[in-house]
């Protein structure tokens, strides 16, 4: 029988905003299918055996980690590990992937998403070395409107990880494409 192994996203209900972000990823990634994008199996909202609230996610298993790791590789204790390195082809395939994700988030769904919080350590790459885009516990759904196109949906506050964040966007936030697309440049440029 084919076994395919899975990750298991569980979340620390003790944590601020964990419930909400939840809700947000459950709802940006249960209509969305795209080849860059993590595999959502199927979710889970139950009480634990002490009665206390539970939520998991369960995602298609990426074999080879985060982008993240594959930039900034790191040495566990004396252990000869060999040093993970991508070549040139592998970087702009896997750029190729991120931008193809953002743009089918952007363009091809139903409700436009804005992912918020694009960094290397929320690309995640699969056995061929495909990027998958994840984490979208920080997500935006803005309805598809002739005024998207013409303006912006604004918010208080930073979403997503200040180092990817636009430059000069830390009070009020404007979501278009500039601000999404700026954490894919920065992710591609590193």
């Amino acid at each position: 029988e084919d076994e395919n192994p899975v990750a298991v996203k569980v979340l620390n209900l003790q944590q601020q905003g964990a419930s909400k972000s939840f809700i947000v990823e459950c709802n940006a990634l249960r209509n969305i299918r795209h080849r860059n994008l993590v595999k959502i199996l199927t979710c889970c909202s139950s009480m634990d055996y002490n009665n206390n609230d539970f939520k998991a996610l369960v995602f298609e298993y990426m074999f080879n980690g985060s982008l993240e790791k594959w930039l900034h590789p790191m040495t566990v204790g004396n252990e000869n590990q060999s040093i993970l390195s991508l070549t040139l082809g592998q970087r702009l395939n896997i750029a190729t992937d991120v931008a193809s994700a953002i743009r089918y988030l952007h363009d091809h769904c139903d409700q436009s998403i804005i992912h918020c919080d694009l960094k290397p350590s929320n690309v995640l790459l699969d056995k061929e070395m495909i990027a998958h885009v994840g984490d979208f516990g920080l997500a935006r759904l803005i309805a598809n409107t002739d005024c998207f196109s013409e303006s912006h949906t604004r918010t208080a506050g930073i979403r997503g990880t200040i180092g990817y964040a636009p430059p000069g966007k830390h009070t009020t936030f404007f979501f278009d494409f500039y601000n999404n697309c700026w954490p894919c440049s920065y992710v591609i440029w590193r």
